[in-house]
């Protein structure tokens, strides 16, 4: 992988936590969500551009 897709996938599991652990706040429940969604879709995409992911659209 990347630099860039450990560093969200790190990301990833951070926000997490943080929604795993956070006290019954809130606001850190959905900033947590929030960045769990952000930061897999960046972590996709990284992963998509170091091509470790193959996309091929003609199923054989």
């Amino acid at each position: 992988m990347s630099k860039a897709a450990f560093l969200f996938l790190g990301a990833v599991f951070v926000c997490g936590f943080i929604v795993l652990l956070a006290p019954a706040s809130e606001a850190w429940n959905a900033i947590g969500k929030i960045g769990l969604a952000l930061f897999s879709v960046l972590l996709f995409g990284a992963l998509l551009v170091g091509r470790r992911i193959k996309f091929d659209p003609v199923l054989r």
